[in-house]
């Protein structure tokens, strides 16, 4: 079965960097594209950031835009999510995620994906 598993959590203090990575298996992954979300305590589950299979086209949130960069290495079948200049906000559990041929409009929905890894938590105190 297909799994995804994100890597790379801990406890930072503000303006640190962290490099998570999601490593996928059991997916022809270079023809998926491929989502960060993020959660926090009591709230809904969001978007961080996300690149397409083909063209490597990129998308983030306007809350980590300038701070965070995906990026994949496809012969790898590896995401990863650089973040830099980390804030207290930034403080969640951090999903990947795999969609085939995922429409641009909704790159940025839950719904948009079919598969899931477990998360990893970062925590980022002020």
């Amino acid at each position: 079965q297909v799994r995804l598993v994100e890597s790379g959590g801990g406890l930072l203090q503000a303006g640190d960097s962290l490099r998570l990575s999601c490593a996928v298996s059991r997916l022809t992954f270079s023809r998926y594209d491929v989502g960060w979300f993020r959660q926090a305590p009591g709230k809904e589950r969001e978007f961080v950031a996300a690149i397409t299979w083909i063209t490597s086209n990129t998308y983030y949130a306007d809350s980590v835009k300038g701070r965070f960069a995906i990026s994949r290495i496809n012969t790898e079948n590896t995401v990863y999510l650089q973040m830099n200049s980390l804030k207290a906000e930034d403080t969640a559990v951090y999903y990947c995620a795999a969609g085939f041929r995922v429409q641009s409009a909704v790159i940025h929905t839950t719904q948009a994906y079919q598969y899931w890894g477990q998360g990893t938590q970062v925590t980022v105190t002020s």
